[in-house]
This record gives C-alpha cells, sequence and structure tokens, in this order.
C-alpha cells in the first residue's frame, strides 16, 4: 500500500480532522444563529465557541483509547498531548488574546489624541478559549471518536 493512500485510510487521523473541521462549521453556524450574521471567514480563525483543538485532540485520544486500550502507551501519549493543547488553549493562548484586547483599547485612545496617521493594524484578539469552548470543543471531539470507532 502505498504512503498516500495509508494517509487517506488512518481512521484516527480522519476522525481528528473531522472533528476539528465539525466545530469550525459549528462556529460559524453559531455567529450565524446568535449574532445574526454569515461570517465564513471565523472558519478560519481560532479562539470561540467551541474549540477545535480540543475536538481534534479528545477524538484523537479517544479513538486510540477506544482501538489501542486506555493502558497502552500510545493512549497515555495522546491524552498528555491533549492536554497540554487544552491547558495552552485556556491558559497562555486565551490571557494573549486578552492582553491583544487591551493593546487594541490602548491604540484606539492613542489615535484619538494623536490623530496624525498612526494606524498599527489591531492584534488579533480570538486566540484563546474559555474553559467552556474547550469543554464543548472535548465533548464533540470524543463524541465523534465514539461514533467512529464504535458505530461505523
Amino acid at each position: 500500500m502505498n504512503t498516500f493512500a495509508e494517509l487517506l485510510g488512518n481512521r484516527w487521523l480522519l476522525t481528528a480532522v473531522l472533528a476539528s473541521t465539525g466545530a469550525q462549521v459549528l462556529k460559524v453556524l453559531l455567529i450565524l444563529l446568535i449574532e445574526r450574521r454569515w461570517r465564513p471567514a471565523a472558519f478560519m480563525e481560532t479562539g470561540g465557541m467551541p474549540s477545535s483543538h480540543s475536538a481534534m485532540v479528545a477524538a484523537l485520544t479517544t479513538g486510540i483509547g477506544l482501538t489501542q486500550g486506555v493502558g497502552s502507551p500510545l493512549f497515555a501519549a495522546s491524552a498528555v498531548f491533549a492536554l497540554i493543547v487544552m491547558y495552552d488553549a485556556t491558559g497562555v493562548r486565551h490571557s494573549s488574546g486578552m492582553q491583544a484586547r487591551l493593546l487594541n483599547e490602548l491604540v484606539d485612545e492613542l489615535r484619538a489624541v494623536v490623530r496624525e496617521g498612526f494606524a498599527p493594524l489591531p492584534l488579533r484578539v480570538l486566540l484563546g478559549h474559555t474553559y467552556l469552548e474547550v469543554g464543548i470543543g472535548t465533548l464533540l471531539g470524543v463524541g465523534a471518536g465514539f461514533f467512529a470507532f464504535t458505530v461505523i
């Protein structure tokens, strides 16, 4: 079997990618439902509800747990990786997003005072996630993993 066919046939990878993609699609649909505006660019953004990163690593870890066993070294490595990703999403990246929001407000205040062409690009605010966003992303990923490895 060639490498490309093996890659396309990797159920663990496919499940993780589909869980992440599903979370991103859900993010766009939630914006449409809650904010009443069509913003397809949100599909490519980080941050927001639900966490696609959490969905991805949770789906991967669930698939590995169901097929390799939760006592396997591969499950342990995947679970540690998932916890690091989720911790980073709620900690470092979330804090960076809050700092970006504050810096953008400061730049707006400076612009109002200076008014002479000072226009730096705004910083990205949606970098990280709240605990709820990570939790929902995780549940989405676990559900995708269970569906892919027990139903299909």
